[in-house]
C-alpha cells in the first residue's frame, strides 16, 4: 500500500477526504485516544490508507510534538493522501461539527447535560473502540517479548505517575532503547514508501517560530484585542505536550485571569465540551465567541479556533517529511519500532485512566461495553453505529 502527496494512482481528492473526516467528526467521541482508535478502524483497518506499523510511528511523532495530538494525526493522514488541500479537508471535516456545537454554546443556543446517560453511553461506546484498537495494534507493533517489556514500562511509567510531560519522556527513552536493544532490520516490508515533499518544510518551522515570538510582541505594541487573542490563543497551542485536557490551565490563564469571562461561563463551555464528539481544542471556539472581540462572537469564534490549532500543524508540515525519510533507515527503524510498543503502552494506560475510569462505572455498563467491543470485533458494525447504539440504550436504561 502507498500513500502519497504528490500524485499516483492513491492520491485522494480533498473532497473526499474531507467526507471521510466530517464522518469522523460526527462520531469520534471519547476524547483523543479513542480518536487515534476511530482513525484505525476507520483509515487503516477499512481502507488501507498506511499499515499498523506506519500509523504508529505517526502516533509516535504527533505524541513527541507540542499540539492536540489526535488532530494532527488526522492532519498527517490527510497530508499524506492529498498534501496540503487533504490536511486542510481532513481537519475541517474533523473539526467543524464540534467547533459549530460550541460557538452556538457560547451564545446560548445549545445546552447540553454532560451527566446525561446517553453522554455515558457515548463514553462506554469509546472505551469500546479503544480496546479494539489496542487489540488489533497489540500484536502487530509488540511481535515479541521485548517490545511487549516496552509497552509495560510505557504504559507503566505514565499510569503511575500521572503526568503529560511523561509521555514525551516516555518516546524518547523508547527511541534510545529500541536502537540500543531491538535488531536493526536491513529491510522491513512493514515500512510502506509514503511520498512525502520536504519543499517548504523548513519554512513551516520558521513559520512557527516567528508566530510565537511575533504575535507577543504585536499583542505588546498595541491595543487590539483581536491579536491579544490571536496571541493567546497560539501560544497556548503551541506550548501544551499532549493536548485535550492538558491545554485547560493555559486556556483559563488566558481568558478568566486576563477578565476576559468569567470562571462560570468557562466551566459551562467546557461541560459541553465533554458533551460532544471531536477534538477538545475546539473548546477554543466558544471561549472566542465568549470573548466577542469588537463584539463579534462569530469573528471571535473563528479567529481563535485557528489560533489554537495552527502551531502543531505548523510543526506536523515541517517535521512529517524528515520524519518520512529518517524511518527507512535501518538504525531509525529500531528506535521507531521501539516507540511504537510504547505507544501501545500510553495508549493501554490512558485507556484505563482516564476512559475505562469514566466509562466503566458499574456491571451494567462493563456489559455494554463488553457488547459493543464484540460488535466491533466480531460483527464488525461500523464505529458509528456502535457509538449512535450505545448512546440510545445508556439513554432507556438510565446508566
Amino acid at each position: 500500500m502507498t500513500g502519497t502527496t504528490e500524485g499516483g494512482n492513491d492520491r485522494e481528492r480533498p473532497a473526499g477526504i474531507f467526507r471521510v473526516f466530517l464522518k469522523l467528526g460526527i462520531t469520534s467521541f471519547g476524547g483523543p485516544v479513542a480518536h487515534l482508535g476511530f482513525f484505525r478502524q476507520e483509515l487503516v483497518a477499512k481502507r488501507k490508507w498506511l499499515s499498523d506499523a506506519a500509523y504508529g510511528d505517526l502516533i509516535a511523532l504527533c505524541q513527541f510534538l507540542p499540539g492536540p495530538a489526535s488532530s494532527q494525526v488526522g492532519f498527517s493522514l490527510g497530508y499524506i493522501r492529498g498534501g496540503l488541500k487533504g490536511a486542510l479537508a481532513a481537519w475541517a471535516g474533523f473539526t467543524l461539527p464540534s467547533a459549530i456545537v460550541m460557538g452556538l454554546a457560547a451564545l446560548g443556543l445549545a445546552r447540553v447535560d454532560p451527566s446525561a446517560s446517553w453522554i455515558h453511553g457515548l463514553k462506554i461506546a469509546a472505551a469500546a473502540v479503544v480496546a479494539h484498537a489496542l487489540v488489533a495494534m497489540g500484536p502487530r507493533l509488540c511481535p515479541d517479548i521485548r517490545r511487549v517489556g516496552f509497552a509495560v514500562l510505557a504504559g507503566g511509567m505514565v499510569w503511575f505517575t500521572g503526568q503529560t510531560w511523561m509521555q514525551v519522556a516516555v518516546i524518547l527513552v523508547a527511541l534510545a532503547a529500541g536502537r540500543m536493544f531491538l535488531p536493526s532490520p536491513d529491510t522491513d516490508p512493514a515500512v510502506e514508501h509514503l511520498e512525502i515533499s520536504n519543499t517548504g518544510s523548513r519554512r513551516w518551522l520558521l513559520l512557527y517560530i516567528l508566530l510565537l515570538a511575533g504575535l507577543p510582541m504585536l499583542a505588546a505594541a498595541g491595543r487590539s484585542l483581536w491579536v491579544d487573542v490571536a496571541d493567546g490563543f497560539y501560544r497556548s497551542g503551541a506550548l501544551v505536550f499532549g493536548g485535550g485536557h492538558v491545554v485547560l490551565p493555559l486556556l483559563e490563564a488566558e481568558t478568566v485571569a486576563r477578565g476576559w469571562l468569567d470562571r462560570d461561563t468557562f466551566l459551562a463551555g467546557y461541560g459541553v465540551a465533554q458533551a460532544i464528539p471531536g477534538p477538545l481544542f475546539t473548546f477554543s471556539a466558544f471561549l472566542g465567541a465568549a470573548i466577542a472581540p469588537g463584539g463579534s462572537p462569530a469573528g471571535g469564534a473563528v479567529l481563535a479556533l485557528p489560533s489554537i490549532f495552527l502551531p502543531g500543524m505548523l510543526l506536523v508540515l515541517g517535521a512529517l517529511p524528515w520524519w518520512n525519510r529518517l524511518r527507512h533507515r535501518p538504525g531509525i527503524r529500531a528506535s521507531l519500532n521501539g516507540a511504537n510498543a510504547a505507544v501501545v503502552g500510553l495508549l493501554a494506560a490512558a485507556f484505563i485512566d482516564p476512559v475505562c475510569t469514566a466509562a466503566l462505572t458499574g456491571i451494567p455498563s462493563v456489559i455494554l461495553a463488553a457488547a459493543a467491543f464484540a460488535a466491533l470485533r466480531i460483527a464488525r458494525l461500523p464505529p458509528w453505529l456502535v457509538v449512535a447504539l450505545c448512546g440510545v440504550i445508556a439513554g432507556v436504561l438510565g446508566l
